[in-house]
């Protein structure tokens, strides 16, 4: 079992995962999102850029390749620009309570990716069966649910802006186990300045300046760059160094609660069935297709051990 200071570090993790989509909502008071998503990036760039070079300012242990460049962009792209953009456009017509159930889907979307582009990933009856069962709950969240006109468009349209974030997410995780040895704090360090660099030019063309949000959005945007994005990408290494990769995976189960009760209890959100159900599926099927991680991780232990007698 883990040491009690790991699952401490992951409650944390978790209800600052939840806070994150309350602080979105309340930032697009007075931000548009794609401010919501520069403001954001930069200031936790700047943090993490700072800490990183502080540790040393290594990225990679071996020499690059000659694509290795072009694939830090895409990780850049897919880890911040685009889903940071997606989900607080996203949230505009979606609860934060839902944004959050969404982005649960992402460790689902991660399985198929991995079996066709990562060599030795397999797929077994309990992976896919789990998929199977996850993406279920993924239809029902999509499912406008009565919602006509207008508002099934934006229903519709702030619910598949949030799902495509985690897609990027996924694809981008995907992306990194590729890469030669990184230091992660290094490569969130990289990632963030990178994002920062394109999305900024990119604010000000769609949006023009930021003009003059408000103290409530200004401090939820400051505090979602450096409680959400830097704070947590921290405190995720750290986790993984210590409990390794699938202790980390249960934040997934726990973010989506602690959002989902934020937002009913601060933002005054419906909590409806369709969404509960949803995410019951997606996290069914993740513990279905983990378990079949965690089986064929222990099959090769085994094999590795030497015959005895």
């Amino acid at each position: 079992m883990a040491p009690v200071k790991n699952w401490a570090a992951l409650l944390l993790l978790s209800v600052i995962g939840g806070v994150t989509f309350l602080g979105i909502e309340i930032a697009l008071r007075g931000l548009t999102p794609i401010w919501v998503a520069a403001i954001r990036i930069s200031l936790a760039g700047i943090v993490m850029l700072v800490i990183w070079r502080r540790m040393g300012g290594r990225l990679f242990e071996s020499p690059l390749g000659p694509r290795t460049g072009t694939m830090l962009l895409a990780i850049s792209l897919l880890s911040t620009v685009v889903p940071f953009s997606l989900i607080s456009w996203g949230q505009q017509f979606v609860t934060s309570g839902f944004a959050s159930v969404a982005l649960a889907s992402t460790a689902l979307i991660v399985s198929p990716l991995a079996y066709f582009f990562v060599p030795g990933e397999d797929m077994g009856v309990r992976r896919a069966a789990g998929m199977v069962l996850g993406f279920s709950g993924v239809v029902i969240l999509i499912n406008p649910s009565g919602a006509v006109g207008p508002t099934l468009v934006g229903s519709l349209a702030g619910k598949l802006a949030c799902l495509s974030a985690a897609a990027c997410y996924a694809t981008s995780s995907i992306i990194v186990r590729r890469l030669p040895e990184v230091n992660p704090i290094g490569l969130v360090a990289v990632m963030l300045s990178i994002g920062a660099t394109l999305i900024v030019p990119a604010a000000f063309v769609i949006s023009g300046p930021p003009g003059q949000p408000g103290a409530q959005a200004l401090t939820a945007v400051v505090l979602l760059a450096l409680l959400s994005t830097g704070g947590s990408n921290m405190l995720g290494v750290l986790i993984i160094r210590s409990a390794g990769p699938t202790f980390m995976a249960y934040s997934n189960y726990l973010t989506p609660v602690f959002a989902v009760v934020f937002g009913a209890v601060i933002l005054d959100e419906i909590v409806t069935r369709q969404m509960l159900w949803g995410f019951a599926l997606v996290a069914a099927g993740l513990a279905m297709a983990q378990s079949h991680n965690r089986a064929a991780r222990a099959a090769n232990r085994s094999a590795e051990l030497p015959a005895e007698g």
